[in-house]
């Protein structure tokens, strides 16, 4: 398994390389952020570790970048920003896992053959359904260039059902994700869905949110 290291402490990056050659990996290391992007975008990499604080391109925006280009190679952010805000931004910038400085050894070898295991599939940062985007971390939604303002349950809603384009999902189902409850009345998906439609659908002319008779609700993955 090829692995590719981008820290710019020399000495740690050396470190990382040795151990992970004694477990068996084959390790690339770089050791800025824009070598690192080089390298990942051009090399066949099964993981990348990926410090955050790096020179000329930060570990943030190594990470946007090969999302945006729809590189889905799994990646570990390794780091000494340790706050719950800075997991939270690595996570929804689209990598796969945080692990923070000073770190166990063994914790990070099992979550790299974690990631190996799950492989490098597609997990976008920003969801997209035609011109309709919805971004996680920033909380926006627009169709093209227009913003559409929504509550927090609209949001989660669309959220849920932009992840499952083309799909056909059950009231059940929603109830179960997004108000996190089999309990609640399920006509309260029917009144949100039409909530939705009204801001999403119908100021555009578009019908992207559909009624499936006996079903559920599906999502057009080209927008409506």
């Amino acid at each position: 398994m090829r692995v590719l290291v981008v820290e710019d402490e020399r000495r740690m990056a050396a470190a990382l390389q040795r151990g992970l050659q004694a477990e068996g990996f084959a390790v690339d290391l770089a050791h800025d952020g824009e070598e690192g992007l080089h390298l990942a975008r051009h090399g066949d990499y099964d993981v990348v570790v990926l410090d955050i604080m790096l020179p000329r391109i930060s570990g943030y925006n190594v990470c946007k970048q090969l999302r945006a280009e729809e590189n889905w190679v799994p990646i570990l952010m390794l780091s000494a920003k340790d706050g719950e805000y800075d997991m939270a931004d690595g996570l929804d910038l689209g990598a796969d896992d945080y692990l923070t400085k000073p770190f166990s050894y063994v914790v990070l070898v099992a979550r790299l053959r974690a990631l190996l295991r799950r492989g490098a599939n597609r997990r976008p940062a920003v969801l997209r359904a035609g011109d309709l985007t919805l971004d996680p971390a920033r909380r926006r939604v627009s169709r093209g260039q227009r913003p559409v303002e929504l509550t927090p349950r609209e949001f989660a809603l669309l959220e849920y059902l932009m992840r499952h384009h083309d799909e056909v999902v059950s009231k059940s189902e929603i109830l179960e994700h997004v108000w996190d409850t089999f309990d609640t009345d399920p006509n309260v998906v029917e009144v949100y869905v039409g909530y939705l439609r009204r801001k999403i659908d119908a100021p555009f002319s578009r019908n992207a949110l559909q009624t499936v008779r006996g079903a559920g609700y599906r999502l057009a993955g080209d927008g409506g």
